[in-house]
């Protein structure tokens, strides 16, 4: 029998194979395309995931910087409890001080009055009484930060770590970053003694304004838990001759140095500091040998004393203890306390 023609479509003649192959090509555009669209849409999806996530990140770093800004004065108490010594750097960071290099008490000799003066007005403070800045000024050598760093030890020797002062050294050349250090320490429950050592100001130094300010001078002024004590060798911290050139050049001489020299009058307390006798040497002398061990006879410890005070023109406290290193160091002691 004669085979019967394919059906194909209607309308349409038998499907060849070229039919059939154009018939694919035509269906590729939309598989191509559903293919395209899928991938748009997974990568959309992960567009969309990674804007979702950066946006949670985002939320938690914001969430972690308001928690970090309201736990930072808890964990600043938590510093103050690592020491009772921190030395200020004007970055904004406190050093803690693990061991203070320090002089006992007892051996200060030759400042009896200022010892037991500076002792009365700090523990007043460290009980939160009324106390006055102090300035210690005069010769050098003659233990003035010695004294500062020796009371602070004895004020805390019998407190509990929650009521110790802290003692906060801020450097001559810092003193521009105190009004900085006083932000830090107004919220603070502890109690501080900011010691500049050495203070003084020369020529054009403008620095001195800022430790006016906090001193009494500042809308804010001095924190009621910080106390400063500084040991400058001249009282009015200012050279003579720096004084003298304001007075010639000035227009009203008066005037012209009242700004600066009134600096010290913002220290309620002065304490002046002046060359020790010769028995008051020997005293410093002996007391340095006798807390050390170093044994020598007295009447060659006295005139090796005196020989080396001779030799470098000055008799002070800081004389003496060279001259106790010297003697020990010759002898083979070691200074450790016996």
């Amino acid at each position: 029998m004669p085979q019967k023609p394919s059906k194909s479509p209607a309308g349409k003649g038998p499907r060849t194979p070229a039919a059939k192959a154009a018939g694919v090509a035509a269906k590729r555009p939309k598989v191509a395309l559903k293919a395209a669209s899928k991938t748009i849409s997974k990568t959309t999806s992960k567009t969309n995931q990674n804007v979702s996530q950066q946006r949670i990140v985002r939320a938690l770093e914001t969430i972690a910087a308001h928690l970090s800004a309201q736990g930072k004065p808890a964990a600043e108490r938590e510093s103050f409890k690592q020491a009772d010594a921190f030395v200020w750097h004007p970055d904004g960071r406190l050093a803690a001080v693990p061991r203070v290099s320090r002089v006992e008490m007892f051996l200060l000799k030759g400042v009896d009055r200022m010892r037991d003066i500076l002792m009365e007005n700090t523990e007043r403070f460290a009980n939160g009484l009324p106390a006055n800045n102090a300035l210690l000024w005069g010769a050098r050598g003659m233990g003035k930060s010695s004294l500062v760093k020796a009371a602070h030890a004895s004020i805390n020797a019998e407190r509990k770590p929650a009521d110790r002062l802290k003692l906060i050294e801020i450097h001559r050349e810092d003193i521009e970053s105190l009004p900085a250090l006083m932000e830090q320490l107004r919220a603070s429950s502890f109690r501080f003694i900011v010691f500049c050592d050495d203070l003084s100001f020369d020529g054009n130094d403008a620095s001195y304004k800022s430790l006016k300010a906090v001193l009494e001078g500042g809308i804010e002024g001095r924190p009621e838990n910080v106390i400063l004590y500084a040991t400058p060798n001249r009282r009015h911290l200012l050279a003579r001759e720096m004084i003298e050139n304001e007075r010639s050049t000035a227009i009203n001489p008066g005037e012209a140095v009242e700004e600066k020299v009134s600096l010290s009058d913002r220290f309620g307390l002065w304490l002046g500091f002046h060359r020790c006798s010769q028995d008051e040497y020997l005293a410093m002398v002996r007391g340095y040998c006798s807390h050390f061990g170093v044994k020598i006879d007295d009447d060659a410890l006295e005139r090796e004393a005196l020989e080396w005070s001779t030799t470098r023109g000055s008799r002070s406290g800081r004389v003496a203890w060279q001259f106790v290193q010297e003697l020990a160091g010759r002898l083979g002691v070691k200074l450790a306390a016996t």
